[in-house]
């Protein structure tokens, strides 16, 4: 059995994401956060977003701004072919 951490996501009205597990931070912009949580990219979109913090350490991560959809991997990935 692999060692995986577990990652707990909590959005706030959808103007508030606290995310834990993270492992990275990949690019950020007002419109669009890309993160790494377990290997799988986890794309957040919306508008006037904000990095608040990040810890590499600890894997802790929010940020605030209007969430419009968060999405885990890629819609070619296993999860959009699964339910095709």
């Amino acid at each position: 059995m692999e060692n995986q951490t577990q990652s707990i996501l909590t959005i706030e009205q959808r103007k508030k994401i606290s995310m834990t597990g993270v492992e990275s931070v990949d690019a950020f912009s007002e419109s669009r956060i890309l993160l790494t949580v377990g290997g799988v990219r986890v794309t957040i979109e919306g508008a006037h977003l904000k990095v608040l913090a990040f810890s590499q350490g600890s894997g802790n991560f929010s940020a605030i701004g209007e969430v419009s959809l968060l999405r885990y991997g890629s819609a070619k990935g296993k999860i959009g072919t699964l339910f095709k």
